[in-house]
């Protein structure tokens, strides 16, 4: 039986260093993030990160599982207190709290850290600022079994936690890097990988680009796209025909038609790493492991 601590304090030391951590100067600092939601938790232990502190809240808790969750993260080396709601809500970044909310380690991944697959399917987002378009790309890169989602001159932190929201964990399942615009694209030929890019300004329809071989799908910023760099050095430009009055799509929702067409392309098998051997959390040195 767990004998977790009991905080009923805001100005509690503990607490007040977990609500520190919704600055994005202190989780770069202390190389954490803060982690919410049972199903993120969840996934964040099925793969084997690293936990420091868990907060939780029984009486907000939305089922049954959250005990045995615990109890893995304890068995794990995570300490656990046991919280106040008050407490709970003001660590919480959701309006609706689940009851747990963690303090997680985490590492900054390059382009050595992710997969070459020579039929790979990649995600490039360049330039993207807002962290729910980040969070929902990776959502959808999970979806289809991409190999893996680069981002290019990055606006916004991996781990901020409405990033990790709006992946709903995906952000665990897919190998997530960061690079220029240039190292990316070097790297990306080094093993043969064609670049789409995806822009309004061509007359070559989306569905009639090969998706089916070796390919990295480029999307831009929300407000105005790619920068000339990728609209020069692509190897061939796309659009998505827009039949209303807008003139262009949610960067997301781009991004998710072009990943959903390169599926279907591929018969709808993945391309995920661990379908070629490469678990990225299995160990090595692509690992996120506990140690």
């Amino acid at each position: 039986m767990r004998h977790d601590e009991l905080l009923t304090s805001l100005k509690n030391p503990k607490v007040k260093y977990a609500a520190s951590l919704r600055e994005r100067k202190e989780r770069d600092a202390q190389g954490v993030t803060l982690l919410e939601g049972y199903r993120e938790l969840f996934r964040a232990d099925a793969i084997g990160l690293k936990f420091h502190e868990v907060f939780y809240c029984p009486e907000l808790f939305l089922g049954e599982n959250e005990d045995a969750l615990l109890d893995s993260l304890a068995a794990h080396g995570a300490s656990l207190y046991r919280c106040t709601e008050d407490i709970l809500r003001k660590l919480a970044y959701r309006d609706r709290p689940e009851g747990l909310i963690a303090v997680i380690e985490v590492k900054r991944k390059t382009l050595a850290d992710i997969p070459k697959v020579k039929n790979g399917l990649y995600l490039v987002a360049e330039t993207i600022e807002k962290p729910g378009n980040l969070g929902s790309m990776l959502r959808s890169a999970d979806a289809v079994g991409a190999t893996a989602m680069i981002v290019c001159n990055k606006q916004t932190d991996f781990y901020n936690p409405n990033v990790i929201r709006a992946s709903t964990g995906a952000i665990f399942s897919v190998p997530l890097a960061e690079a220029t615009s240039e190292e990316c694209l070097a790297w990306l030929r080094s093993f043969g990988i064609r670049t789409l890019a995806a822009t309004p300004h061509t007359k070559q329809n989306f569905t009639d680009a090969d998706m089916a071989h070796g390919v990295a799908i480029v999307v831009g910023a929300e407000q105005f796209g790619l920068t000339p760099y990728w609209m020069d050095s692509a190897d061939q430009k796309v659009v998505i025909p827009m039949l209303g009055l807008m003139d262009s799509l949610n960067v997301a929702t781009a991004a998710t038609i072009l990943l959903y067409e390169a599926a279907r392309q591929r018969g709808w098998k993945s391309s995920a790493a661990a379908d070629y051997g490469l678990d990225q959390f299995a160990g090595g040195e692509n690992s996120l492991g506990r140690g």
